[in-house]
């Protein structure tokens, strides 16, 4: 099955009903069916065809939440055309390398992005795009697309090496929105408020796939602000909020939403879900108090869309990211490759419908990521005996913060580009809104002054990644064999707090 069929139950099956709410960049709300989804989407897939993209061709798309972010991946589904989400985030030194790895045949930005992107590769302003598709025919087109197509390449780094494009098809795609849509309950009767950035397939992939499969009504959100999250709440009204760690943290907050506008807030939703990073259990708690809802905590990746979550009935178990979802198999291996039981910490190796195909041409790494057959996540986990996960933290050093993911050797090597730093070594340290920031040590000459390195690290990384200070040490503890043991870095006195 393609995700045009599956998504034809609402698009065709619910044409007449309230789909989605969104304010466009001049203010105004507009309220489309999927009827009007639908017909925008075979404008759209018109307008891309007559530019000359084909099955199999890739488009990046740099664009924060957006109508036209729906548009364009409709219309990619329907041609066959492969999405290449990228950060809004990013800069040129990551925009180039996704550029340069994915070739598309085009990007599409927003008119009034400041991105650079490498030359040679055509430029299509989204606002400009949406105009002109809107004069196409409403007709679909007809192109033959099998389950087995890539539909996304998402773009996810480990700790060593350039980043690599996760190839999800239709088939991983749709077995993973039904999937949710079934352990979570998601019907056309909910209320979905879509916050979370469609680049990321928790936005993407989660939460516009349920939306899809369900028919439920979705208002979009350019991003979570906790200036207006009151005020939306309690107009939306929603059954259903997918987030992340640090917009529950937001949430908690007495000036962001009071108590009473919690309680009401609570006593008109349904589920409220969170992943991407792990959910403190004093935030688990804090929130049942506050909002009348125990958070039901999750846990996938870009390769493999969801893999485990709490039941929607039985104990949602704080710290613990549940058993695994139907249709995964899941099991923990240890150092010399045997099997765990429970109560060993071990990596996390697993099976499902909703695996990558592939990484973008890279078969070497495509090997690698496999142990017998099994995808090995990189993800540290102990099991319960009754079958519930709870994650220890990545065999490798990546840093999660506010629900991003964030390698240590790409800002290392960064500042390594700077003749006067001898050694660099990047960490996360934890933070009790994003979860974790990243800080650096580094091996420098006198004449250093790390305000310059905090101001090249701004231009040329998602500020996210920028870390919040940089510690001067005389030498990064290392091995004989010369590997720096991060673990015996000094301890950071925490003297600031996170933005």
């Amino acid at each position: 099955m393609n995700l045009t069929t599956l998504f034809d139950g609402s698009l065709r099956g619910r044409a007449d009903r309230p789909a989605l709410e969104y304010t466009d960049d001049a203010g105004d709300v507009h309220h489309l069916t999927f009827g009007d989804i639908d017909a925008r989407a075979s404008r759209m897939a018109r307008e891309l065809a007559e530019r000359g993209m084909r099955r199999g061709d890739r488009l990046c798309v740099h664009l924060a939440n957006r109508v036209e972010f729906i548009d364009l991946y409709l219309a990619c589904v329907r041609l066959g055309v492969v999405m290449v989400p990228m950060n809004v985030l990013y800069r040129e030194r990551e925009l180039r390398h996704i550029v340069s790895d994915s070739e598309p045949a085009a990007i599409v930005t927003a008119r009034d992005s400041d991105a650079v992107y490498p030359t040679g590769t055509a430029i299509w302003v989204v606002e400009e795009l949406a105009e002109r598709a809107a004069s196409r025919h409403a007709d679909r087109v007809d192109i033959p697309i099998a389950g087995n197509d890539p539909a996304l390449i998402v773009y996810t780094s480990g700790t060593t090496g350039a980043a690599k494009g996760a190839v999800l098809t239709h088939d991983n795609l749709a077995a993973n929105g039904a999937t949710l849509v079934s352990v979570w309950r998601v019907t056309d009767r909910d209320r979905y408020l879509a916050v979370l950035p469609l680049f990321h397939v928790h936005g993407l992939g989660n939460g516009i796939h349920s939306w899809l499969i369900s028919g439920c009504r979705m208002r979009l959100l350019e991003r979570f602000d906790q200036r207006t999250a009151a005020t939306v709440f309690a107009d939306f009204q929603p059954t259903l909020f997918f987030g992340v760690p640090t917009i529950y943290v937001r949430l908690l907050d007495a000036s962001v939403i009071t108590d009473e506008q919690a309680r009401t807030a609570g006593a008109a939703a349904r589920l409220f879900v969170s992943g991407s990073a792990p959910l403190p259990a004093h935030v688990h708690e804090a929130f049942r108090a506050k909002f009348g809802h125990t958070i039901l905590e999750r846990y996938g990746m870009s390769e493999a869309l969801m893999i485990m979550s709490n039941p929607y009935d039985g104990e949602r178990r704080a710290g613990s990211v549940g058993p695994p979802l139907p249709g995964v198999s899941a099991r923990l291996i240890g150092d010399d490759g045997v099997v765990l039981g429970d109560g060993a910490v071990g990596e996390v190796e697993m099976r499902s419908p909703s695996l990558f195909k592939e990484y973008w041409r890279r078969p070497d790494a495509t090997a690698a990521a496999f142990h017998d057959g099994w995808f090995r996540t990189g993800d540290l986990g102990v099991r319960s005996p009754d079958g519930y996960y709870s994650l220890r933290g990545r065999r490798g050093d990546l840093i999660i913060s506010g629900g991003f993911n964030i390698y240590p050797r790409e800002i290392e090597e960064l500042l390594l580009e700077d003749a006067r730093v001898r050694e660099a070594a990047v960490v996360g340290v934890p933070d009790d809104v994003r979860g974790e920031i990243p800080i650096a040590y580094i091996v420098a000459d006198d004449d250093v002054d790390v305000a310059d390195l905090e101001t090249i690290c701004r231009a040329q990384l998602a500020s996210f990644k920028v870390p919040r200070t940089f510690l001067r040490i005389d030498a990064l503890p290392r091995t004989a064999l010369g590997k720096v043991q991060k673990h015996l870095l000094p301890p950071w006195d925490r003297r600031i707090t996170s933005a």
